[in-house]
């Protein structure tokens, strides 16, 4: 007897399905942000951009320039993983070893699992806090601004508890705890005020609100406890021994994980896509045509949790899978040692949208001049692609010197102004 066949209403749906998911993969892969960023790149080498030029010749003084602020750094050159845990040093001071004191007699699991709380929600804190915003911290006086005034304010937030649903464990963010943010008690831990805006604030609290929801509703990715520590368990389970974990498959979990939290207006059949925009120049195949992505935000979250995973004897391969970050200093550093050139000087005295076809190709062109600049300042500095991965490169690196051209050329404002919402840049 001949087996019953499926209604052809059936293989069209199963069809579309397998459709979407293959392209919803493929615009969380760094391979396509780096195909799609390169072509890019050699579209406006070619003169087709409408924004921009590109001079290779000042490459190598990008390079110089970068290297010069990395010795400055660290002089010893061993320059860590550009990372949320570099801004709770923020003023000499070693803030985690206030964390590492009160979990003394905590296993290294949960050590992890509390380390990845913290550096997940503080990443998610950490979009562009504006010129007018700064953190007055109270131990030590200092008056902190920009992403260093954000991470040392999410992280006395963090050890005050505001994102535990537990009194009685406050050292933790879960479901609980995140849901219950407001904005005013949001504005209260960062000291915001009429005279201390922090743009996105609103946008951010309600990020961490649906942080908690997603959290809540995925107990197989973040545990029963529904908490961000819970991936530590996911991404060793059945790995007793020498635990391994790729870089890029953090991020994969990370982005399927928390695609729910992301503004919706950039989705694919309501699947949403995050930090992924239009841009008309972009081929691709299917539903994937015209998508830019990026992931700007998930990769810094995914350099974040690498230490806490290290720091429990977890080996990462693959870092450099992970691409530069397309945020305004890294393009910031571009414009400003004229790698980049604006063709009509006019264009940076606008204001412009994460979403404008013009800041997308200028983050696509970051995402793949700063793959062009790593191997030359390596070689500048005498070092191997192992030595100082990519990560290193942009710590080392391109973000602090960007912010270095910056503040010489504007007092520290980006060459070209973005209206926040506090959930991308």
């Amino acid at each position: 007897m001949p087996e019953p066949t499926q209604p052809a209403s059936a293989i069209k749906k199963e069809t579309t399905s397998a459709r979407l998911e293959r392209a919803v993969a493929e615009l969380r892969s760094t391979d396509t942000i780096r195909t799609r960023a390169r072509s890019l790149l050699a579209r406006a080498r070619c003169g087709a951009s409408a924004w921009f030029t590109v001079n290779d010749l000042l490459l190598d003084e990008a390079a110089a320039a970068v290297v010069a602020v990395t010795r400055g750094r660290y002089p010893d050159l061993k320059i860590p993983y550009h990372s949320r845990w570099r801004h709770f040093e923020a003023g000499g001071m070693d803030r985690k070893t206030l964390l590492d004191t009160a979990l003394a007699s905590t296993e290294p699991a949960e050590r992890a699992r509390t380390q990845i709380d913290l550096a997940l929600v503080s990443v998610l804190l950490d979009a562009g806090a504006g010129a007018d915003w700064a953190y007055t911290e109270a131990s030590s006086g200092q008056i902190i601004t920009r992403s260093e005034g954000l991470g040392v304010a999410s992280f006395h937030a963090f050890m005050a508890g505001l994102f535990s649903g537990d009194p009685a464990q406050p050292l933790r963010a879960d479901a609980k705890g995140l849901q219950a943010i407001t904005v005013q008690r949001l504005a209260q831990a960062f000291q915001v005020g009429p005279g201390n805006p922090l743009v996105g604030l609103e946008g951010r609290a309600a990020l961490l609100r649906r942080l908690g929801q997603a959290l809540q509703e995925q107990p197989a990715r973040f545990g029963a406890q529904a908490r961000p520590g819970g991936l530590f368990d996911t991404l060793t389970a059945g790995q007793q021994d020498a635990p391994s974990v790729a870089a890029h498959d953090v991020l994969a979990l990370l982005l399927a994980g928390l695609s729910s939290i992301w503004p919706a207006q950039n989705a694919i059949n309501g699947i949403a896509l995050g930090d992924c925009w239009r841009h008309p120049a972009v081929a691709g195949e299917g539903l994937t045509q015209g998508w830019m992505p990026f992931h700007k935000l998930s990769q810094w979250l995914t350099y974040s949790l690498l230490e806490p995973l290290e720091w429990a004897g977890v080996t990462v391969t693959g870092l450099d899978a992970l691409t530069g970050l397309p945020e305004y200093r890294n393009g910031g550093l571009l414009l400003d040692a004229g790698v980049l050139q604006l063709k009509d000087v006019e264009l940076a005295t606008r204001s412009y949208c994460a979403g404008d076809p013009l800041i997308v190709e200028w983050r696509a062109l970051t995402v793949a001049l700063l793959d062009e600049l790593a191997p030359l300042v390596r070689t500048q500095l005498g070092l191997s692609a192992e030595q100082m991965p990519l990560a290193c490169v942009l710590e080392g690196g391109t973000w602090a010197a960007g912010r270095v051209l910056a503040q010489r050329l504007r007092g520290g404002l980006p060459p070209l102004r973005i209206e926040s919402d506090g959930t991308v840049f």
